[in-house]
Order: C-alpha cells, then sequence, then structure tokens
C-alpha cells in the first residue's frame, strides 16, 4: 500500500457523486446531450499507466479501456477482454482481446487495432517508469518484483505474455481471487508501442489531448488550465451503444461559492448541483425543493480517529508538564480508557457539522472495512466481524456495525468502560485530567466545528475532571505536516487525530486492513504514531503484533474466500475491540439536485471503473425533470433487488471461467 490512497479529511468543497452535472442549453444537434461537470485539481500529465494521481486518473478512467469494467451492479464485465479464464490452481489469468477493440486519435481518427502486446508494453513501460502505482501488482505477477528491482533485466522473465494477438496471459505469485478487480486500474492498462515510441518525452502531457491515444468511450478534445476540460463521445467505441451522453465539459471550480451551485440548478444552467446543509443559504433552500433534495450512496472511503500511542513531538500541545505527557501516553495505551473513547464520542452530532442534522447518520461508519465491501457464503462482511466481535466482552452484544447509524455511541458504555481504565491507570501514578492534543486545519469551519462536537460529547460524557480534548488549530500547511505528509513517526504531533482516511485500491479487505500492520504496514504512523518495522514497544503493549498474525494467517488463504475473508473478520474484530482506529464517515452519502437518472452509473467500491465520486461517463443517463426524493428512493429499492439477483448470477458465472 501506498500513502497516495490516504485521505485528507473532506471539507466543504469535497463532491459527492453526481454534483453539478448539466445538460447544455444549447445542442448542436436535436436531442444532443452535453453533461457538464467541475473539477477543483488541474492534471499534471496525462499518464494512465504511472499516475497514483485522482486528477489524472479522474479524466483518462473516461478515455482509456482496460480489460475488464464494473455494471452498473459492482459486477465486473467484459471491457477490451471479451472474455476470460483462470487456471483450476489460480495462478494464470488468461483474457481473449476482442477483436473490434480499435485506438483513436483525439480527433476520431482509426490508429490501429488494440493487440495483446499493447497490455505487455503497458505494463514494461510502467514498470521502467516506476509508475507510482506499481505497488498494486508488483508482488502479485510472477517476475515483477525482481524486475522492478533491477535484479533481472529480461522483462521477458516477468508473467505477462502475449500468446498472440488476440490473447493477453498473466501467471501470479499465488491466487488472488479479486485479481480481476485490479484490471481496472491504469497500471495494466494497454498502450501502442509504435505510438509511445514516435511521442517519446511527449508522450501523455497535461495539456495536450493528442499525446495519447484512444481506445474508451470518450475523446479529450481540450484542456485549459484552471477554465475547462471538453470531451467528446467516441462515435467508433466497440460498445457505443451504452454512451448516452454526447459531450461533456469540465469547468474548474474554487469551491469557495457553496450556493452557487444550488442557483445554477435553480436556473436551469446545472441538472445536479451538490449542497451544503451548513450554508447560511441552506435552509431556505430546502424549505423550496424539499421534495428534491436526495442523498448519494456511502462510498468505501472510511474516514477515522487515530489515536498517537507512541507521541514524540510536542510543538502542538496544550500540556505543560512532563507529568501530562506521561500520564496520556500511559491512558492511551488502555485498551478501556480507548474504549471510553470510542462510546462516549457523539458521531451523529460529529457528522452533523458537514451533512446538517437530517444527513447525520447517512455518512456514519462503524468499522474500518465497510461492512457490504465483500460477501462470502451468503453474509456481508459487517456480519462477519458481528460474530467474531460479540466474543470480545458483552460491551459488543448490542453493537450494530450496519453503515447509516451510529452502532458505538454509549454513554453508559463509556463511563463503564471509564472507570475500569481509571483504576488500572491510577495504579500507574497516572494524573487526571487526561489532555488530549487534536489538530484541525483553523481555516476549514466545518473541520473546526466537527472538532469541537467531539470535544463537547467526549468531556460531557466522562467529565472535564477525567478528560480535556485540547483542540489545536493550525494553519493548513503545518496541519498536513503533522499528520498527512508527516516523514516519519517523530513528526505526528497529536494524540487524536481525524484528519484522514482510507479508499480501496482492490475488492479484498486487505486493501484496508494491511496498511497498518506493525511489520510492514505503509501508514501506521499516520494513524497510529508509530513506523512499523521497529519492533515498536507502544505496538506491542496494545497487541497489535496479535493483529498482524491475523493478518498474515488471512493472506496465506488463496484459495477459500470465505475462509479468507472469516479470517479477516477476525482481524476487523480485533481492531473495533482495541478502538485504536475510530471510523467515523464515508465520503458520499450528501445532498444533491439532480436531474440524471437514478443508479444509471457504473458501481463499485473499488477500481477506477465503477467509481462514483467523481463520475464516469459511460452509461449514465439524463432526464429532463429533478430528481425527487420518492423517485430516488423506489429506484434504489429496484437497484437494491436487482443488485442482490444480479451479484448472484455473476457469483455462478465465475465457476465457468475456471478452466
Amino acid at each position: 500500500m501506498k500513502t497516495r490512497k490516504v485521505l485528507a479529511l473532506a471539507g466543504v468543497t469535497l463532491l459527492a457523486a453526481g454534483v453539478l452535472a448539466a445538460c447544455s442549453g444549447g445542442s448542436a444537434t436535436k436531442g444532443e446531450q452535453t453533461f457538464a461537470f467541475t473539477y477543483e485539481t488541474d492534471p499534471d500529465n496525462l499518464n494512465y499507466l504511472t499516475t497514483g494521481k485522482a486528477a489524472t486518473a479522474d479524466i483518462t478512467s473516461n478515455v482509456i479501456d482496460g480489460l475488464l469494467e464494473n455494471d452498473k451492479y459492482g459486477n465486473l464485465i467484459p471491457s477490451m477482454a471479451e472474455d476470460w479464464s483462470v487456471s483450476k490452481d489460480g495462478l494464470t489469468y488468461t483474457y481473449k482481446i476482442r477483436q473490434d477493440a480499435k485506438w483513436y486519435t483525439s480527433e476520431g481518427e482509426e490508429y490501429a487495432p488494440v493487440k495483446a502486446q499493447d497490455f505487455v508494453t503497458g505494463l514494461k513501460y510502467a514498470t521502467d517508469k516506476k509508475s507510482e502505482a506499481l505497488y498494486l501488482v508488483q508482488d502479485s505477477i510472477k517476475g515483477l518484483d525482481a524486475y522492478a528491482k533491477g535484479e533481472n533485466k529480461d522483462f521477458s522473465q516477468v508473467g505477462i505474455k502475449a500468446l498472440d494477438d488476440q490473447t493477453v496471459q498473466y501467471t501470479l505469485n499465488k491466487p488472488e481471487s479479486f485479481w480481476n478487480s485490479k484490471t481496472t486500474m491504469g497500471v495494466l492498462a494497454p498502450v501502442n508501442e509504435e505510438f509511445l515510441n514516435s511521442k517519446g518525452d511527449d508522450f501523455a502531457k497535461a495539456t495536450d489531448p493528442s499525446s495519447i491515444l484512444y481506445n474508451g468511450p470518450y475523446l479529450l478534445k481540450s484542456i485549459v488550465t484552471k477554465s475547462t476540460v471538453e470531451f467528446a463521445k467516441n462515435p467508433n467505441y466497440w460498445d457505443k451503444d451504452n454512451v448516452h451522453i454526447d459531450k461533456v465539459k469540465l469547468s474548474f471550480w474554487d469551491g469557495q461559492d457553496t450556493s452557487k451551485p444550488a442557483e445554477n440548478f435553480k436556473d436551469g444552467s446545472l441538472t445536479a448541483a451538490r449542497l451544503y446543509p451548513t450554508s447560511a443559504s441552506f435552509a431556505e433552500l430546502e424549505k423550496e425543493m424539499k421534495d428534491n433534495i436526495v442523498y448519494t450512496q456511502q462510498d468505501s472511503t472510511t474516514y477515522v480517529v487515530g489515536t498517537n500511542i507512541d507521541r514524540q513531538s510536542y510543538k502542538y500541545t496544550s500540556k505543560t508538564s512532563e507529568e501530562q505527557k506521561t500520564s496520556t501516553k500511559k491512558a492511551l495505551l488502555n485498551k478501556d480508557f480507548r474504549q471510553a473513547i470510542a462510546f462516549g464520542f457523539d458521531r451523529t452530532a460529529y457528522a452533523s457539522q458537514l451533512n446538517g442534522q437530517t444527513g447525520a447518520s447517512k455518512i456514519l461508519r462503524n468499522i474500518f472495512v465497510p461492512p457490504t465491501f465483500v460477501q462470502a457464503d451468503g453474509k456481508n462482511f459487517g456480519d462477519m466481524v458481528k460474530e467474531k466481535l460479540v466474543t470480545y466482552g458483552d460491551e459488543w452484544k448490542d453493537v450494530n456495525l450496519a453503515d447509516a447509524q451510529d452502532g458505538l455511541y454509549n454513554p453508559e458504555k463509556a463511563k463503564a468502560e471509564f472507570a475500569k481504565a481509571k483504576t488500572a491507570l491510577q495504579a500507574e501514578g497516572v494524573q487526571f485530567p487526561i489532555h488530549l492534543d487534536m489538530p484541525v486545519d483553523q481555516t476549514a469551519t466545518t473541520k473546526v466545528q466537527r472538532v469541537q462536537s467531539m470535544k463537547q460529547s467526549l468531556e460531557a460524557t466522562l467529565g472535564t475532571d477525567n478528560v480535556i480534548i485540547d483542540i489545536q488549530q493550525l494553519q493548513k500547511d503545518d496541519l498536513l505536516n503533522v499528520t498527512l505528509f508527516a516523514q516519519t513517526a517523530a513528526g505526528e504531533d497529536w494524540d487524536l487525530s481525524d484528519n484522514v482516511g482510507w479508499g480501496p485500491d482492490f475488492s479484498d479487505p486487505s486493501t484496508y486492513l494491511d496498511i497498518i500492520k506493525p511489520s510492514v504496514g505503509e501508514n501506521t504512523r499516520t494513524y497510529l504514531g508509530f513506523d512499523s518495522g521497529k519492533d515498536n514497544e507502544a505496538a506491542k503493549k496494545v497487541g497489535l503484533n496479535d493483529y498482524d498474525k491475523m493478518v498474515n494467517e488471512a493472506g496465506e488463504e488463496t484459495t477459500d474466500v470465505t475462509k479468507r475473508y472469516n479470517k479477516y473478520a477476525e482481524a476487523q474484530a480485533w481492531l473495533t475491540d482495541s478502538a485504536l482506529v475510530i471510523p467515523t464517515t464515508s465520503r458520499t452519502g450528501r445532498p444533491i439536485l439532480s436531474k440524471m437518472v437514478p443508479f444509471t452509473l457504473p458501481f463499485a467500491f473499488a477500481g477506477n471503473k465503477g467509481t462514483s465520486d467523481p463520475l464516469r461517463y459511460k452509461y449514465l443517463e439524463l432526464q429532463d425533470k429533478a430528481v425527487t426524493a420518492d423517485e430516488y428512493q423506489k429506484a434504489q429499492d429496484k437497484w437494491m433487488k436487482e443488485k442482490e439477483e444480479s451479484n448472484k448470477k455473476a457469483q455462478e458465472e465465475l465457476a465457468k471461467h475456471v478452466k
């Protein structure tokens, strides 16, 4: 895992699914549809093979197709590969490239067929250029790690082969039931070697649509920095019947005027708008448009409150003595104390600072791995976790782990756990109250309000004679330097931090749980304040070595998915009981006004072809009138039923691919 997927806590400018989509008022031809959207960051390149940045992937995922993509139910379906098979031992994946797959220039002129060798060329290029996303496949594909490290300089020894023009084959080091979900990522996408060589260093230049070829549903027509990005439908695309939007125009938006999207929706220039419930204008808007305010689905990003169990820096602190520092350290190493924090924190009030009282519960998350992220043996992952969690103690018997409700907040439990902690800590010489520093971006109003809400609920529940949350209001750069961008644990200057979250790379619980393994996890410092791989004493004291063992054992189960997920559920249950990482909210689940036909978007919790934030334009349909909340709810209910049946059929189909 790389920290590129660690996400800063969302502020008021965060776009949810469906924000700022629009039909053009001046269509060039009758029936032509234009979809307008906004973007906030210009891409520094168009190199889908090497980028780890969302600003590039948000563009290129709409113009470049890989082997597979997601349908609207989250199933992986054919894209460049019209069919595929996997060997019985799970090590060899063979894909048949469709005959009608073509490369086109930005002007829509046919350049060449898409061939199997294009995938080989793409992976070699990505590896040679040290792609930021190489970690996704470096340990998966046979021989790739050795080639990437320079131990073997012959790429033909790597486990990817073009068996003929239409057949590409991958050989893995060990079975990965989730391998296909990685094929939607840019690092595994194809590139035409002749074109690549002809462009040289000018390949994939940020503002030059002609610097790449296109095999996807759209052609990139222009990019003007801090202004616009424009697309046009690829008229010769193999699956053009599923591309309903003719043109796409992205307009740069700095996110400052949060009332403008709704105003533009009302005057007819936008067909969807992100709403901001804490803005001054929202109350009036709610009265006027109440029937049309709908809430997007929750995504798979999980924001958390992390606990620094080995703090070393105190530049930003309210502590006035070494005794206070020592007392806080000892308290955070005590599981009952951490559970008191988890149970005493009113996360609904916290979430309402961003999503308003009506929408607060709609973004709540209770476990690090989303409860519906994967399923096996007829159970969601959250159900598996609950079965394991109840064995840890009576405090977990009545806890609901489902999304969109607060299953943790319980003042009585918090007080009971704190009483146990206080007795044990006083015996260690700890002095109360415990002072907990929480840093926050002082310029982000909703973030400050969220931390203040957490302070209020914890101090009200546990008493200021026991716990005091000291809010450290910092400049944004200072905040990032002591949280998200800290290079070592020594730079993590906080006790509790709600400044980060995690979004998954592929469809397996390991994409979450591996990142905080004390042995090799690359984000232990971001969440827990210590550097992995250094036999940290604090990590030992809180039992993280046991967690490491659980996660490793789960990863070693490569053939039985049910056993694998159950083992990961054991690790998640341990993590939940430890209260080291306290989940708060998802990224989406936000209110919008929209003229998008509900649930026509591709869907997936992971990968580049099914995300709904930001949008993927293929499959999307528009309607003339604003969607009502009732329409949206009915469409969602229908989609949920269809999704369950579709997913079952997809699972049955998987067996047919084993050969």
